[in-house]
């Protein structure tokens, strides 16, 4: 809560604030961009820029030759000099998203500071202030958690691309090993054509057969390489087919596990309230036994005080008996 002159100083600050953010709206976007010299304003901003930059640079090198005291902050200027130079050469103040951007956060503030100064008026504080400060870095921060999980899906799909190209790589260079395989049969095959026919007649017979069994060789082998070719693409389909089988079987058992822990919980929530109930009735009769107890307790002194009255009567009246009839025989 703020005091009546302090309301009174901080609504006119905000309203001179939200009047020149108003003027702003209205001299600084379409107004700036529809300007022949625009581009010219721009270069002329660079410019200034940049020589400021040279200028910073300067002292920095002036600093760092005479090892004065204002080296560090001339190498913080220098720094977020650099910063800014860096943002305003990669951004054009001329470009629509930057202009709406601009405009939207001119129109943001200006809003916020009417609210803040017209609650101050009313009611000397500025709650809506703190509350849209509040707003504005819960949405920064969904959307930094937001980024932060698109990056993290990121990887994840990376990974797993990653994996998905190593094993096709291994697969491919297992293929290409067993082509290489066929092909060098292949070659050792013509080369024993070559050799057979260079041999001549007198070896024909037995080039012929040498011939005739190398290719049933090759053929088997051949078939054999394919055959273990398929084996192989179809023990990759089998994997396949087997880890999305494992997974579907995880999630339902999963699913189930997870129903089972409801109804586990549900269960041990009722057997507790259950057995509260049975305890706390326990006790009520335990209170009640103890109060007829305590009751009958009490009762049982009142009587015993009774009977031992009753005693003490009897007793007098023995002896008074008594004591009248030792008179009445002495009086005889």
């Amino acid at each position: 809560m703020l005091e009546e002159a302090e309301s009174i100083h901080v609504a006119a600050v905000l309203e001179d604030c939200v009047d020149q953010l108003a003027v702003l709206g209205k001299i600084m976007p379409s107004t700036f961009e529809a300007r022949k010299d625009a581009s010219e304003i721009v270069d002329d901003e660079i410019s200034q820029l940049v020589e400021g930059q040279k200028n910073l640079e300067d002292k920095y090198e002036h600093a760092v030759a005479s090892k004065g005291k204002d080296m560090q902050s001339i190498g913080k200027d220098l720094k977020n000099s650099t910063h800014i130079f860096a943002r305003s050469l990669k951004q054009s103040p001329l470009t629509p998203d930057n202009m709406g951007k601009l405009q939207d956060d001119r129109a943001f503030l200006e809003t916020v500071l009417f609210d803040a100064m017209r609650e101050i008026i009313q009611s000397g504080n500025f709650e809506s202030l703190i509350q849209a400060v509040k707003l504005e870095k819960e949405k920064k921060q969904r959307l930094q958690e937001t980024i932060l999980k698109e990056e993290q899906g990121r990887k994840r799909v990376k990974e797993l691309q990653r994996k998905l190209i190593d094993v096709k790589r291994e697969k491919e260079t297992e293929c290409q090993e067993r082509d290489e395989m066929i092909a060098h049969l292949k070659d050792q095959l013509q080369e024993m054509k070559a050799k057979t026919n260079m041999e001549g007649k007198y070896i024909k017979k037995c080039a012929e057969v040498g011939v005739a069994q190398t290719q049933k060789k090759c053929f088997l082998t051949e078939n054999e390489l394919k055959t273990e070719i398929d084996r192989l693409r179809q023990q990759v389909d089998e994997e396949t087919r087997v880890n999305t089988e494992i997974e579907a079987y995880l999630r339902t058992h999963q699913t189930e596990l997870e129903t089972k822990v409801d109804y586990w919980m549900g269960k041990y929530d009722e057997d507790v309230e259950k057995k509260q109930k049975e305890l706390d009735i326990l006790k009520a009769n335990k209170a009640k036994d103890l109060e007829r107890l305590q009751d009958l307790t009490k009762l049982y002194a009142e009587y015993e005080q009774i009977v031992v009255e009753d005693r003490v009567e009897k007793e007098k009246a023995r002896r008074k008996a008594e004591l009248e009839a030792e008179e009445l025989r002495a009086a005889i």
